[in-house]
């Protein structure tokens, strides 16, 4: 494992958004939703497309709130361009689960 600073850590835009779309994406290689995550007035909604087809299906995600990582470059993902990470936490079988937070917080807050 490589260790990083705290500089490293501080650069990664973690933020709470709210799930407020969310559909199949056939065109994807491996089975994926395109999603649309609200991150606030200042973020505002990106897209995404997420690998989370094991455990979710797209009606149970709208209204959710989901950790995401808002800075990367977007993404170019079939016809879709994914704007933000939605991120999980892998099982031993391969399926992923959501990270959430276990509290309503305010779309934008940052982790950290």
């Amino acid at each position: 494992m490589e260790l990083i600073s705290w500089d490293d850590f501080e650069r990664v835009e973690m933020r709470v958004g709210t799930i407020i779309a969310a559909e199949e994406f056939p065109e994807a290689r491996n089975p994926a939703y395109k999603l649309q995550v609200d991150f606030g007035a200042e973020i505002g909604v990106k897209k995404s497309s997420a690998r989370i087809t094991d455990l979710y299906r797209p009606e149970e995600l709208v209204g959710r709130q989901v950790i995401g990582v808002v800075n990367f470059p977007v993404k170019q993902i079939g016809p879709t361009r994914s704007e933000c990470l939605v991120t999980g936490l892998y099982r031993q079988d391969g399926t992923v689960v959501l990270a959430v937070p276990d509290k309503p917080v305010e779309n934008g807050a940052r982790l950290g």
